[in-house]
Parts: structure tokens; C-alpha cells; sequence
């Protein structure tokens, strides 16, 4: 008879601790360890002197980050794996250690402080929920969420199909670090692009347009979404990480007034984490919702069925769904 493998309680004890790992991890990113030991430096006394760090506080760290899978030891050096290589050295085009900016943001840990709270009450514990335009949360957002967009901006660049020397106008709604619109730029030498977000954020839209040598056709509406005139006869729209923060009515009060800014055979290209009709798979995207609870009022992670019917009661002709290989973000393009 076949027995059963006992059940212990260590994933309770993991989970309930997980905080401790994004602490040890946004600690190390703060005093650029990665970077320092890119640069040669591999034992925890010259690491610290690089970082301005203890020995003791630097070896208990880079133990900690080796013990999570971004660092290898041998002996008493440290060096850096494959991912970490990759990914959290800052000399790295693929650097996405600015996400931590955003990720452990006070605003964003204070939902989920609340977060029993929120359960009880089907929405944010909090006064201002992660929608306040004077938040300084989504000017942090902007500054460290542009290195791992990048490389779906350029996706979304590379699939709309229009000719390169075609003139384009294009909106980019909840613009942030506006690198959606600025990709597009770069692509269609004659693409205008107009960046609408609240004004402290446009700050860095308009920052990146200019490092990115499109500022002259890079164009800031500032305002609310819901509120602004968009103008009209737009080739494209773009709605990046946006619809999740509503509920599907105010989805639809949006996107009506999307429909009615482009041209007749317009795209709208929305990005989205987008789960299973399940909503517990797959895990990152379906996680997202528990994001949402606990710092908005209303939103949620949205099936891509929930999506296409808010499309098309806002009078979208048609919408496709591609998932984004190795990211937990999908892809909706939808023809007016």
C-alpha cells in the first residue's frame, strides 16, 4: 500500500515570511550589489567597501540573495548567475531593478497593510486607493517600470502593420514613462504622438521622449483620462496597464470615448494582465487581482472574454489576444 507523503506546515511558514525576500532583494538592488560585483568586486569585504556597507551586513545580504537564486558562492566570493547577470546589473540594457522602486513603494505596501480590511469591504482600505493624480507612486512607477517595458513596447511597435513612412497620429493614454508612444515614434519616422497622463507624470514622458530623440513629435495632453479632450481621427490609441484599475462600467465609459477619437479602421492596442476564464492560472496574471483589491476601489484582473465584451459594447468590430512569451502581460488589438 502506497503511503502518502506526510504534510508539514513549511509553506505556511514561507508564505507568511515572503516579506522578508522582497526586503533582502529591494536592499540589494538600494546598494547596487549586483552591480558592484559585475564591476569585480566578490568578497564580502571588498562588496561592502563598494557599497558603502558593513562586511557583516554585506555578507549576510549576498548570502541571503545566493540562498534565493541571484548569486552564486564559492568559498567566500560571490559572482553573479545567469539571471542576475542579465537582469540586475544596472550596466545591463536589460536592467529591470527600477521595477523595486515601484514594487515596494510605501502607497503600494500600504494596501496591502489593509488588505483584510479591503476583503471585508470588496475594494482599498485606503482614503486615496492607488488612483490620487498627486500621488507620488505613479511618478515612481514611470521612472522604474521603463526597463521592462521596453521590450514590449518594441512588440507592439514591430506588430501594427502600417507601412513605416505612413503618417501616423497616435494617443497614449496613462502614458507614465510614455515609452509605448516613443517606440512608435522610432519605428514611423512620421508617427505624432500624443502622451496624456496627469501632469507630474508627463514630466518623465517628456524626459524620455527627449533621450530618445523624438521630442519634436512627442505632444503632452495633461488630465484625467475620463476627462480631457483627446481630439479626434487617431490611427492608434494605446491603453497600457490601465483598464485593471476600474470596474467594467467605467471600462466601458472609457472606451466609448476611445471608439469616438479614432478613424474609421482604427486600432486600439491594450495591454493587460489577462488570466484564464479560471482565474487561477495562470498564477501571475490571475494573482494580479489581488493587487487590484488592495489598492483600488474596483478593479480587477480581467478575462480576456470580460475584455472583448467591454469591447464590443463600446463598438469594436473585432479583437485578438496574444499573450507576450516569458511575461505575465497580454496583448488585445482591436479594429473599430
Amino acid at each position: 500500500m502506497q503511503q502518502t507523503a506526510p504534510v508539514g506546515p513549511e509553506r505556511i511558514f514561507q508564505t507568511l515570511s515572503a516579506h522578508q525576500e522582497s526586503a533582502a532583494l529591494n536592499s540589494a538592488i538600494e546598494l547596487e550589489v549586483f552591480t558592484r560585483i559585475a564591476e569585480g568586486n566578490s568578497t564580502a569585504k571588498e562588496i561592502a567597501a563598494a557599497c558603502g556597507a558593513s562586511e557583516r551586513g554585506i555578507r549576510i545580504l549576498c548570502d541571503s540573495m545566493t540562498i534565493l537564486g541571484f548569486l552564486n558562492k564559492t568559498d567566500n566570493t560571490y559572482s553573479l548567475n545567469d539571471l542576475s547577470s542579465q537582469f540586475l546589473d544596472k550596466s545591463s540594457p536589460s536592467y529591470v531593478g527600477g521595477t523595486a522602486i515601484f514594487l515596494q513603494s510605501d502607497k503600494l505596501l500600504e494596501g496591502f497593510r489593509g488588505l483584510t480590511d479591503a476583503v471585508r469591504n470588496g475594494g482599498t482600505s485606503m482614503k486615496e486607493g492607488s488612483l490620487d493624480p498627486e500621488s507620488p507612486m505613479w511618478v515612481k512607477f514611470a521612472r522604474g517600470m521603463m526597463g521592462m517595458m521596453y521590450p514590449i513596447s518594441q512588440i507592439i511597435a514591430d506588430s501594427l502593420g502600417f507601412e513605416t513612412d505612413r503618417n501616423l497620429k497616435v494617443l497614449d493614454i496613462a502614458a507614465g514613462h510614455g515609452i509605448f508612444g516613443i517606440s512608435i515614434a522610432q519605428k514611423y519616422p512620421n508617427a505624432e504622438i500624443y502622451a496624456l497622463d496627469w501632469a507630474n507624470v508627463l514630466q518623465v514622458a517628456a524626459e524620455n521622449a527627449e533621450r530618445f530623440g523624438v521630442a519634436t513629435r512627442h505632444h503632452l495632453i495633461e488630465g484625467s483620462a475620463f476627462d480631457v479632450d483627446y481630439g479626434t481621427d487617431y490611427d492608434v490609441i494605446l491603453l497600457t496597464n490601465f483598464l485593471h484599475h476600474f470596474d467594467k462600467p467605467t471600462c466601458e465609459i472609457l472606451l466609448k470615448k476611445i471608439h469616438g477619437a479614432l478613424k474609421e479602421g482604427g486600432k486600439v492596442v491594450t495591454l493587460e494582465f489577462i488570466p484564464n476564464d479560471d482565474r487561477i492560472s495562470p498564477p501571475m496574471e490571475a494573482m494580479f487581482s489581488l493587487m487590484m483589491l488592495a489598492g483600488t476601489p474596483q478593479g480587477d484582473a480581467y478575462t480576456f472574454r470580460e475584455i472583448d465584451e467591454m469591447l464590443k459594447n463600446s463598438g469594436f468590430s473585432s479583437s485578438e489576444h496574444f499573450p507576450i512569451e516569458g511575461m505575465p502581460n497580454h496583448l488585445v488589438f482591436s479594429i473599430k
